[in-house]
């Protein structure tokens, strides 16, 4: 299995605070316990390219969080279809190192512009057989309307900037590598 994650907090979910001296009963609580349990809880970016089959749980529950009452997903599937042809499969292919750091930067840019606690990009390369995922983006946030604009904009430009390469396979045994027209380089020629 080929998959990269990055998250930027250096706890995982099951991750405990180190046990702190018993403190006098009603007494404030230590410090550190607070800082590591805020640590815990801070925001992390899940970024994913893979060629295994993509799992809608596993990315709702990667950015679920008890501050959040919203997470919004974007499942993008292969459709067996494409102006009058029978699409069998899709295939991408990605330049990894240059389509991580270009997701981080847009995880960077939701952060700046709306409140979100968590998101996760996550990505098939290979081949994707007709009706399975391509690309599965959730993100949360304490209220819908952050998290459902976040995503909207994370995948318009996860389509734009990301160095990623899509070929359609048809039924008549052709195939053809898809301009993206959102693409901002593709624009340029």
């Amino acid at each position: 299995m080929s998959s990269w994650g990055i998250s930027s907090s250096c706890f995982s979910q099951g991750t405990k605070s180190p046990s702190s001296p018993p403190s006098a009963e009603g007494s404030a609580p230590e410090p550190l316990e607070k800082d590591m349990n805020e640590a815990e809880e801070n925001s992390k970016d899940l970024v994913k390219f893979t060629t295994e089959k993509l799992s809608v749980d596993e990315a709702s529950q990667s950015v679920t969080s008890p501050c959040c009452g919203a997470i919004s997903l974007f499942v993008g599937t292969t459709r067996n279809n494409f102006e009058g042809k029978t699409v069998i499969s899709l295939e991408y292919e990605a330049y990894i190192p240059m389509a991580e750091n270009e997701v981080r930067r847009i995880c960077r840019d939701i952060r700046q512009r709306w409140p979100v606690r968590r998101v996760a990009v996550f990505h098939r390369l290979g081949l994707v057989p007709v009706s399975e995922a391509s690309v599965i983006i959730a993100v949360s946030s304490a209220h819908r309307a952050a998290s459902l604009e976040a995503l909207s904009y994370a995948i318009n430009a996860l389509k734009a900037r990301v160095p990623i390469w899509k070929k359609e396979m048809y039924e008549e045994s052709s195939s053809a590598w898809k301009r993206n027209k959102e693409c901002f380089w593709a624009a340029s020629e």
